[in-house]
């Protein structure tokens, strides 16, 4: 009798159940199969529905696919949870892994999890697997994210899911008790945490640009010289709004980095958390980067189409050859081109496929000192677009300076003050202060004032 048990639990724990027969339980049961794990479907009509499921997988009703594995995978909707209650003596012992979700936050006064373990109390719940969606499941964790979360009260049934997580090929990160539940479950829900900050800074600064180019440009042209160039919003004006925003949040990308390092120069240690907007902000910087190339992008696309236009192509005019205007114009294209290239570099090896590859040093090399010089160039291209233009009142439309002019304050400041930054007196006590020093210790302790790292 006690060989039969001892089998009968081995024969469980290779099987597997799922309640559920729609997307996400077939994808979860066809990468059960793929595994190597006998998958077990329990359903409300298994004899109708299992021309719908993978090859390999059995149906069965509820009762007897819960009394056939110890591992039983809920992808039901919490809305259906009923037809669990009848069922509390045969799920007692077993482990209910919840991978139901909301359509919207605080939709009910519990977790669906805490709630599922209410309607079964006799059995331990894990939520997990919450994450992923059938497609990610279908074309495995190398298409999709490889993170699955996890919750629960015992830790016998979580190291159960766990496994089975591994096995699939995923990565599984144990967030606690059932708690939690609530947290995993709203993860689906976000849209975009990391890119709203940055989405918003965008569009606030496109809106600004535009319109005040649009008064600029077209409005003035139309009250003081009663000319209609209304035309020139599609091509023309987009393309100076382009590269005015892109360059602003190149500039936004790295000014917090520059302001955290004159505030560890000021407090004169690094052991000391920086503001929670300051925070916020270093977090959102790929975005910004992100952002800034595809506006980039865009300010590309346009230029290259200008010489198709019919408004230049309608207009020829001839001009005598000047030699300083030429020098201008092909360095102000190489510049252009030089930036938009390093830019291109930026963006590529801030993908995960790239950085992973990528040791430490090098990826800071590149996104560091190629991101500065890149801002760099860029900045002088928009220095050479304007050249002398500044001297001349006709510039100021209605007294107001160029969009151009306005977008240098921001990247000159940066540059100035990384400048400041990598003098070698400052640079040096940057260093020592990364390094562990902190000002002030050669007075409180003169064996700890050497840095960390010699």
């Amino acid at each position: 009798t006690q060989k039969d048990h001892s089998d009968l639990a081995s024969f469980q724990s290779e099987r597997v159940c799922v309640f559920g027969t729609g997307d996400l339980g077939r994808s979860l049961g066809l990468r059960l199969l793929q595994a190597g794990y006998g998958v077990v479907f329990g359903s409300r009509r298994p004899h109708s529905s299992s021309s719908l499921l993978p090859h390999g997988a059995q149906v069965l009703g509820h009762a007897a696919a819960a009394q056939s594995a110890h591992l039983i995978f809920i992808a039901v909707q919490r809305e259906h949870y009923d037809f669990l209650v009848p069922l509390a003596n045969q799920l007692k012992g077993k482990v209910l892994v919840d991978l139901s979700n909301n359509l919207k936050k605080n939709q009910y006064p519990e977790a669906n999890a805490e709630y599922l373990q209410s309607l079964v109390p006799g059995a331990e719940v894990v939520k997990g697997f919450n994450t992923l969606s059938a497609w990610s499941l279908q074309n495995g964790p190398s298409d999709a994210n490889r993170q699955v979360y996890i919750c629960g009260e015992s830790v016998e049934a979580k190291q159960a899911v766990i496994a089975v997580a591994i096995k699939l090929g995923f990565s599984a990160l144990d967030r606690g008790f059932l708690s939690v539940a609530r947290e995993l479950e709203d993860f689906p829900l976000q849209l975009f945490p990391q890119w709203r900050l940055p989405l918003r800074i965008a569009i606030g600064l496109s809106a600004a640009f535009f319109f005040y180019l649009l008064i600029r440009d077209i409005i003035y042209a139309y009250v003081t010289q009663s000319k209609d160039i209304s035309f020139r919003i599609m091509v023309s004006l987009a393309n100076k709004v382009c590269p005015i925003v892109s360059l602003i949040m190149l500039s936004l990308c790295y000014l917090p980095g520059v302001l955290a390092s004159f505030l560890q120069l000021y407090r004169g240690t690094k052991y000391r958390r920086f503001p929670d907007w300051l925070d916020r902000w270093m977090l959102c910087r790929k975005q910004l980067g992100l952002l800034a190339l595809g506006f980039a992008f865009l300010h590309v696309l346009y230029t290259l189409i200008i010489p198709i236009r019919y408004y230049v192509w309608f207009k020829n005019r001839t001009t005598q050859f000047d030699m300083t205007t030429a020098w201008r114009g092909d360095s102000y294209l190489s510049l252009g081109i030089l930036g938009f290239g390093l830019y291109v570099l930026l963006g590529i090896t801030s993908l995960p496929s790239v950085s992973n590859a990528l040791s430490w040093r090098e990826f800071s090399f590149i996104q560091s000192k190629l991101g500065h010089l890149t801002l760099l160039l860029c900045t002088a291209h928009t220095y050479l677009y304007g050249w002398n233009r500044f001297l001349s009142s006709s510039t100021y439309k209605w007294y107001t300076p160029p969009g151009y002019m306005l977008c240098l304050v921001l990247p000159s400041v940066v540059l100035l003050l990384k400048l400041l930054l990598i003098t070698p007196c400052v640079d040096r006590t940057i260093t020592r202060i990364r390094q562990g020093w902190e000002r002030g210790a050669d007075q409180r302790n003169p064996k700890d004032s050497q840095p960390l790292i010699p």
